[in-house]
Parts: structure tokens; sequence; C-alpha cells
């Protein structure tokens, strides 16, 4: 090489050293002392008045209806970026607006028994963009609530209540529906004749309602027959009272031999019948005779004893015999049966007393002007009367 040639290298490198150099600064030269990166925050602005969430509310389920642009920036969000309580879109691919389906009580809902409203939380967390590490949406979250009004049940127990519903005031209060009925012959229902003769057996079925209670089991506590209709008088008067049934004993066969008794076995708990021997008051022109039975109520569960038993007397035996078993609790039937204890008072007890008892009255028709042919005599005819009992 010439020295031309060396002169030439020698002008190239010191150019190209003078551009790769440090920038010359005219007047007085900056120093940075510390180097901070950049830092960028970004606020979503504030949703207009698009509403970008619906919610439909069933008897069964709530529908959320979602739309892309969920921010109302302008963003679309992605569907698998949304869920519910662990709930995600139900609707098609690529269908839009996104939609979820939730049962009322499922995906993460919590419920209000007081008011029934079912509360849900929607959440959108972004996920990154394919392929970098960001984002260009903040996550989201939005409160639905199902609110129901209280006359209707979601449950699958259907029920319509009023605000106070008579079943559950009877249960509250603890009143009870006793019947007593006089029934045909064959015990298949209430009696279609009102008539019964002086020998007859009288069918009669006592009662109560047990709906909306735990099971119940009836009992005759006492029974008796007077020519009118307020027996408490009549009693207290000592007029024409006969005691047919007292202390859940039936007096009248052990004392007249009558055919009168409890049928056993029961048909059911809540029922008690049984047959009374047709009669009418001796001496008295009355045609009428009540018959004022008292029924009183126990826990199906409960034990038979002395107080809790029907008993009827069989007099070919001789011996009390008892409709629930155990004839040993009949025994007090020929001295004396205790009776419960008194109500308690005071102020510790109850305000009102339950109904666990009533009295209920049947009145007998006594025609005595019925008469029954007997015999023909010199083309004459006799009669005799003969006493008809009916209802």
């Amino acid at each position: 090489m010439g020295y031309k040639g060396q002169i030439a290298v020698v002008l190239l490198l010191f150019f190209l050293c003078d551009a790769f150099a440090q920038p010359r600064f005219k007047g007085q030269k900056v120093i940075a002392k510390h180097q901070q990166p950049a830092v960028l925050q970004y606020f979503e602005p504030r949703a207009g008045a698009q509403q970008t969430v619906t919610a439909q509310c069933t008897d069964s389920e709530v529908i959320v209806t979602i739309s892309p642009d969920l921010l109302g920036i302008q963003k679309p969000v992605q569907p698998s970026d949304l869920s519910m309580g662990g709930c995600g879109v139900t609707s098609p691919a690529g269908a839009q607006p996104f939609v979820i389906e939730a049962p009322l009580q499922g995906c993460g809902s919590t419920v209000e028994v007081t008011v029934i409203v079912y509360t849900f939380t929607l959440d959108y967390n972004p996920s990154p963009i394919d392929g970098l590490p960001i984002v260009r949406t903040n996550p989201a979250v939005v409160q639905i609530e199902c609110q129901y009004n209280r006359l209707h049940n979601v449950s699958s127990n259907a029920l319509n209540p009023t605000w106070v519903p008579y079943t559950s005031t009877i249960s509250a209060e603890d009143i009870l529906s006793f019947s007593l009925v006089i029934m045909s012959s064959d015990w298949s229902g209430p009696s279609p004749s009102n008539t019964f003769f002086l020998g007859d057996l009288i069918n009669l079925q006592a009662s109560v309602d047990s709906t909306n209670h735990v099971p119940l089991r009836v009992f005759v506590d006492r029974c008796v027959a007077t020519p009118g209709s307020n027996a408490s008088i009549l009693v207290w008067k000592r007029i024409a009272m006969v005691p047919l049934v007292y202390c859940r004993c039936f007096l009248d066969s052990k004392l007249t031999g009558s055919n009168s008794q409890f049928m056993s076995p029961r048909v059911a708990q809540s029922v008690m019948q049984f047959q009374l021997d047709a009669f009418r008051f001796y001496g008295l022109t009355t045609s009428s005779i009540f018959i004022t039975c008292r029924l009183k109520v126990t826990l199906a569960s409960a034990n038979v004893d002395p107080l809790n038993k029907d008993c009827s007397y069989n007099s070919a035996l001789s011996q009390w015999s008892s409709v629930d078993g155990n004839n040993a609790v009949c025994s007090c039937c020929d001295t004396s049966c205790a009776n419960p204890p008194p109500f308690r008072r005071g102020s510790g007890a109850p305000k009102r007393r339950p109904r666990r008892a009533s009295n209920i009255t049947l009145k007998l028709l006594q025609f005595l002007n019925k008469l029954v042919p007997s015999f023909k005599r010199h083309d004459q005819d006799l009669w005799f009367p003969n006493a008809v009992l009916g209802l």
C-alpha cells in the first residue's frame, strides 16, 4: 500500500470514532445521579350510561346477559375470563352477548331467608394477550341480586301461604277439632236414619282431627244422658241424670247389665267407636234425650295407664277390659280412678290452657206417639206404645 492509501485509512478511522463518540453539549454538562424507569398507571374510564350486564330472575335460576364491551371502553372481553361463583359462560361459542345461566341455589349464591334475596357475584379477570405478558383492562366485579315476593316459595316444596296461614294458627294455638257422630249399623258412615227402637244398639263414633299435629289418641272421658240440652245444670240439680261413662269406664254395662261397650280394636288411634244400648227415661213425658260426652286426647305414643284408657265391662266374664290392652289399668273402675292434676296457675303458667278436651252433646229424640199394632180382638185394634230413639 502506498503513502496515500495509508492516509485514507487513517481518515476513515477518525471519522468512525468521531461518529460513535459521546455527544458534545454546549453549555453546562448535566449528569444524572439516579436512573429510574418510568411508571405508567392506567385507570379505566367511568362507564357511561350503557348497561352492559342484565339479569333475569326466574323461579329456579338467574339468567345473566353480558355485553362483550363489559367495561364500556370499546375493549371486548373474552368469555373465558367471565365467571360467576365458578360457573362460566353457557351460551354457544361465538355467540354474543355472553350468557350465564345459574341455579338459584348454586354457583356460589348466598340467600337471605328473611327477605328471600339470592346474591351472586359476576367476576371478570382479564387474561394476558396471546404471546405478550400484558393486559389492557382491569378486573371487574358485578353484584347481582334476585329478590322474590314472600308470597311465593322458590324451593321444591310448592306452597302459597297467606301471611297468617290458618293451619299454622291452629297448630300454634293447639286447637283441636273433636266430633261425635251417630254411625250406621255397619260403621260405614253417618247413620242415614234418625230412628232407633228400644233394644237397638246405637253406634257412636268419637274422633279428633289430628291434621298438622303429631299422632293423637282420643278417649271418651265421660258421658251423661239428660232430658235437656244443658247437661251441666241438670247434673248440678240432680235432675234425671244417667251416668254412662265416667273416668273412661263404661258404667252403663256394669250398672244395668246392658250391651253397651267400647269397640276393640280401634280402627285408628284418633277414633273411638262405642255402642250404647237404647233406653228411655222412666216417668218422664219429654220427647228428647241428650247425651253429652267429654272427649280428651293424648299423644298416640303415650303409654296406656289409669288416666289414659277406655274400659268396657264384660258381664259374662265379670271383668273390665281395656280397648288398648293392659286390662290392669281398668282395676280402678270398681273403686275410684284418679283424675289428672289441676291446671297449674301462677306467673309461670301458660296464659291459655291448651284445648286437649271438648264437650259434645248429641240429641236423641224419643217418639212416644209411634204405635205398633200388636193383635186384634173382637175386630177392635189394640195398640201398645213403643218408645223410639232417634237423632
